[in-house]
């Protein structure tokens, strides 16, 4: 027999809970992995190294860029048009059709 899958939209488990009873859980959670030592804080270096490696696995993707290069030059060009700062004319970007 296979299991059913819930349907209802209404959350359940840790997302039913309220935002500050999952933060203590997390928080219990997270001091629990630095004791156990399962934990892992990167230094700035291991930051900056791993955020190179991202950038250059999503570079490789053309059309991603190219995408996202369309969507910089609408935000700015409509920006200049109405006035606004770059940042409000992506948000009204999109919501355009």
């Amino acid at each position: 027999m296979m299991p059913t899958q819930n349907t209802s939209l209404t959350p359940r488990g840790f997302a039913a809970m309220d935002s500050e009873r999952q933060r203590e859980i997390s928080s219990i959670g997270g001091r629990a992995a630095h004791a156990g030592g399962h934990a892992h804080r990167f230094t700035s270096e291991e930051a900056r190294a791993a955020g190179r490696k991202g950038g250059s696995a999503i570079s490789r993707d053309r059309e991603h860029m190219a995408t996202i290069g369309r969507r910089g030059g609408r935000s700015r060009s409509r920006a200049s048009v109405l006035g606004t700062a770059p940042s409000e004319a992506v948000e009204s970007a999109s919501r355009e059709p």
